[in-house]
């Protein structure tokens, strides 16, 4: 998909977008708001920064089954569950506002990281930290409203599905933090690097394939998930489509993938499996294959990959670093 593509895409996107919107009973934001994204914080696009932006009304949870949390005053005992939270949280400056993040969250170094769980939320230890407001991946409802009980907001901010969705929860964070206008420049910044991303990618003619491998076991992404839309935007197809599986996330066999013969393979478990490209070769029947043969195996950094936050530019900017690498005569 060449940049003008991707324009088209993003286009259609954001439409799709209003009408998720709508089918909720949200209201939906008005068309001429600039940026690739609309909010849906319900709060003004306009809304000042700071302080005078409180009271703000901030919608939580996923595309189709939205709530409204108001949020009194800035909050500055910020707890972050979720690693991509905590990522967008420092990108949009709200850094000095988080008291706390959860045992995942290890970017940035600096990050307040403790022992908190956003696999296994503990209501206890969370009010333990005394926080003004809660962000968190996972909608466990009978945590989020013990936490209301206790008069602590929640944001629940689950995995995006495409960027839409990940522009829109950055903005969602700057409209509950006070930094709406920070989160805005974010969005166009990362949208930005991507777009350059994609541009300085030579369109490729006929189908170029590959497998992102999660983990050892096989799993690998479609492209109707978040990963896969990335790898798109630079004309790549997943071999996972071939599958013949609805599952967005399927488990491929090993013969499947060698007869798939993928033109790039991308290893998204080095850091957690340590899976190297020697165990690789060891597979049956995977040393014959084009991308082994001629060293189109790549490692991904997998917290990178997975996290839908500010640093997918840089995934994207890797992406398009092993497309322009392959040789002419695939092009």
């Amino acid at each position: 998909m060449n940049h003008h593509h991707r324009a088209i895409a993003r286009a259609l996107a954001g439409v799709l977008g209003l009408a998720v919107l709508a089918a909720c009973g949200a209201p939906a934001p008005s068309a001429s708001t600039p940026g690739p994204a609309q909010s849906a914080a319900t709060a003004p696009a306009t809304a000042p920064a700071g302080d005078s932006a409180f009271p703000v009304e901030v919608a939580s949870g996923g595309a189709g089954s939205t709530t409204t949390i108001t949020i009194a005053e800035r909050p500055d005992a910020i707890i972050s569950l979720s690693p991509t939270a905590t990522e967008t949280l420092f990108a949009i400056g709200a850094g000095e506002q988080v008291k706390a993040v959860d045992d995942q969250s290890n970017f940035p170094a600096d990050a307040p990281r403790t022992e908190l769980s956003g696999f296994t939320p503990n209501v206890e230890a969370i009010l333990g930290e005394a926080p003004d407001l809660v962000v968190m991946a996972g909608a466990d409802e009978d945590v989020v409203a013990s936490l209301a009980k206790a008069g602590v907001p929640t944001l629940v901010l689950p995995s995006a599905a495409n960027l839409t969705e990940a522009y829109d929860q950055m903005e969602r964070l700057g409209a509950a933090t006070g930094r709406l206008a920070e989160a805005k420049a974010l969005v166009a910044k990362t949208d930005e690097a991507i777009d350059a991303a994609v541009a300085s990618v030579p369109e490729r003619q006929g189908e170029t394939t590959y497998f992102h491998e999660l983990d050892p076991t096989l799993y690998t992404v479609t492209g109707g998930t978040f990963i896969g839309e990335i790898y798109g935007l630079f004309g790549l197809t997943s071999i996972g489509d071939a599958a013949g599986t609805a599952d967005l996330y399927p488990q491929l066999s090993e013969e499947f993938v060698v007869e798939q013969d993928p033109d790039l393979i991308f290893l998204s478990d080095t850091q957690c499996c340590g899976v190297t490209l020697e165990q690789v070769k060891q597979r049956p029947g995977w040393a014959g294959m084009a991308a082994v043969e001629h060293g189109r195996v790549h490692s991904v950094n997998e917290d990178i990959a997975s996290r839908w936050g500010p640093r997918v530019a840089d995934f994207a900017a890797s992406v398009a670093e092993q497309v322009k690498a392959l040789e002419p005569a695939q092009a």
